[in-house]
């Protein structure tokens, strides 16, 4: 894709870029990451391949309904892994989100013999799933390492895994990127992810509705149920969630949406999710541009309607505490504006959970930081070293003044850590009018300035 072309995506609403690493190899990768960089601060979001399993073929098949098909070393199509020993006759096998559907009827050590149910093309790279299946895969491919690399040397915000199966799956991944501010984004795309959701909640930094892969694995009637519950719970814990797959399919050759998509991307919004996402619309779509622009239309038009799916929980730490009474004190005073000093993130993360009509802005000393609050709803992130400041809430009140951010007349309710070095403990609430504060601010400089003044006459004489 053209820098020109990411310029004009970034212009019309994108706030984070996610690189497919299934395709494409690392200096096109890097090239990416590069024009990314330039045209804005936002997030890059590299997705593994992890046990995801892909046909490899040399040229495109044309498969036509009954015709027998074999796979395996030697033939003219295999797969990415070796899995031919783990699979059995009956076993279907179902290429590129189902549109194309075998069966085995037949099978040895290094082949399989297949019959097509369903006809259609073939295409090197395309995704493979045998539903219910539980296969023995590595978790990280020797191209995913090859991938990890990358993560340092350009500071990588989020890292994705593909067909997480269970949460070993990410602490696995997550032994290759010690002491890293990358966040882990599970991808749920099959069978065993939704069995063990709960317990890859627990590991992950957010988790990716991957409906595509999980709607060919599942039984279609089950994924918005899915999608839902996994939005819901991961509002609970204050982590990223995002829904992806099909979201605009129809713009990848058409200038306009359907009727349906539209409402498919507003309700995901209205559950709960902070991001929705683009795949061949904006990867190998005529109107990527367009797309960009449609999806953020949609989601400035239904935000107003969102809600919490927050409910009652115990004591976990102030940060949290903190965070639910700022959403009751944005429901019952006239509030304008939320801003979070945050050296992780988490309070910003925390607080915008409940889904306040109120911006957040949220302020870090971290690049990294900053770029990850992109993704989340309702966050407007900002870089700035406030901890060299004495008054901190002065000085950002004054930044987000200069920076138009902050009117005079507002009302802001500002939230910071305090006397403590411990995670997760925002223990401040103050609230102001902005103008007020302002001017409390300069009358107060302009009388150390003349206590200092005072001090130095006395000395000289």
């Amino acid at each position: 894709m053209s820098p020109n072309i990411l310029k004009k995506m970034y212009r019309a609403g994108m706030n984070g870029v996610r690189i497919n690493t299934a395709f494409g190899d690392l200096k096109q990768y890097e090239e990416i990451i590069e024009n990314v960089r330039r045209i804005g601060e936002i997030p890059v979001l590299l997705d593994l391949k992890g046990p995801e399993i892909r046909v490899n073929l040399s040229t495109t098949l044309d498969l036509k309904k009954d015709d027998q098909v074999e796979i395996g070393r030697g033939c003219p199509i295999d797969f990415s892994y070796e899995i031919y020993d783990q699979l059995n006759v009956g076993d279907r096998v179902l290429i590129d989100d189902g549109k194309v559907s075998m069966r085995i009827i037949e099978k040895d050590k290094t082949r399989l013999h297949l019959l097509v149910d369903k006809a259609g093309k073939v295409e090197d790279g395309k995704g493979v799933n045998i539903p219910r299946k539980k296969l023995t895969v590595p978790t990280v491919s020797k191209k995913d390492l090859e991938v990890l690399s990358l993560l340092k040397k350009h500071d990588i915000e989020f890292i994705a895994l593909s067909f997480v199966r269970e949460r070993k799956d990410i602490t696995n991944l997550k032994k290759f990127i010690p002491n890293l501010q990358t966040e882990v984004i599970g991808k749920i795309e099959n069978h065993q992810g939704v069995e063990n959701f709960e317990e890859i909640l627990k590991e992950a930094d957010g988790i990716m509705v991957a409906r595509g892969d999980l709607g060919v694995e599942m039984d279609l009637e089950r994924v918005p149920l899915i999608q839902k519950h996994i939005i819901q719970r991961c509002n609970q814990e204050g982590k990223l969630s995002i829904t992806a797959t099909e979201m605009l399919e129809s713009m990848t050759s058409n200038p306009t949406p359907t009727r349906a998509e539209v409402s498919d991307i507003a309700n995901a919004i209205i559950d709960g999710t902070d991001t929705v996402m683009l795949s061949e619309e904006s990867a190998i779509g005529k109107y990527p541009v367009q797309a960009v622009s449609m999806m953020t239309k949609i989601a400035k038009q239904v935000e107003d309607s969102t809600r919490t799916n927050v409910r009652g929980e115990k004591f976990q730490n102030v940060s949290n505490t903190i965070s639910r009474s700022i959403s009751q004190i944005a429901e019952t005073m006239p509030l304008n504006k939320v801003v979070t000093m945050t050296r992780t993130g988490y309070t910003a993360k925390m607080i915008t959970r409940f889904r306040l009509h109120q911006p957040i802005i949220s302020i870090t000393t971290s690049k990294t930081v900053k770029n990850q609050l992109e993704l989340y709803y309702g966050v407007q992130p900002l870089q700035f070293d406030y901890k060299k400041e004495n008054d901190r809430v002065l000085a950002i009140a004054q930044l987000l003044y200069s920076k138009r951010i902050l009117k005079k007349e507002d009302n802001a309710l500002f939230t910071a850590a305090i006397r403590t070095n411990k995670s997760h403990s925002s223990n401040l609430i103050e609230i102001h009018t902005v103008g007020e504060l302002l001017e409390f601010g300069y009358a107060t400089t302009i009388g150390t300035k003349q206590t200092i003044k005072e001090q130095e006459v006395k000395k000289i004489i």
